[in-house]
């Protein structure tokens, strides 16, 4: 097993309290309605939502979902860790696919999302790693663009 591991950096104009609770904590609601070419649905399946909950994300490409297991939540730091343990996106070429994201404030009174993701290779599947961050940086801007506009909005 081979792990490839790329870094994030998004702006926003919002501050990062606003954004953390819309991408995080009302994520479950949110993300269908304001991304629904890509979610179908999410719901928490398992726990209250912290350390140990367990998410399914219903995906509409290819009909298929994820599930997610929350490692860690701070909601006083903005921190949200999480694992991508199963689903279609794993496709017989990731073990597991894990994300240690924060959101900090930026000198302009806006915030910046910031990621790790680490990419757990099965055996025997070599991928290109900047193709695999490269993806995840156009999937993070996307997601943290949409939130901000839907919050503007409203």
């Amino acid at each position: 097993m081979g792990v490839v591991t790329g870094e994030i950096e998004v702006a926003s104009v919002l501050p990062p309290a606003k954004m953390f609770k819309a991408s995080v904590l009302d994520a479950d609601q949110l993300f269908p309605k304001i991304m629904s070419q890509a979610i179908k649905s999410a719901e928490l399946i398992e726990g209250d939502g912290g350390a140990g909950s367990i998410r399914k994300v219903n995906l509409v490409e290819d009909d298929t979902y994820m599930k997610q297991k929350v490692d860690a939540l701070d909601k006083e730091n903005f921190v949200h860790c999480y694992t991508i343990f199963e689903g279609g996106m794993l496709a017989n070429k990731f073990e597991k696919i894990s994300y240690e994201t924060k959101w900090e404030s930026s000198s302009d009174g806006g915030s910046i999302f910031k990621s790790t993701v680490k990419f757990y290779t099965l055996p025997g599947f070599d991928v290109p790693g900047e193709n695999l961050i490269n993806k995840a940086k156009e999937k993070t801007a996307v997601m943290v663009k949409a939130v901000e506009a839907y919050l503007q909005a409203n």
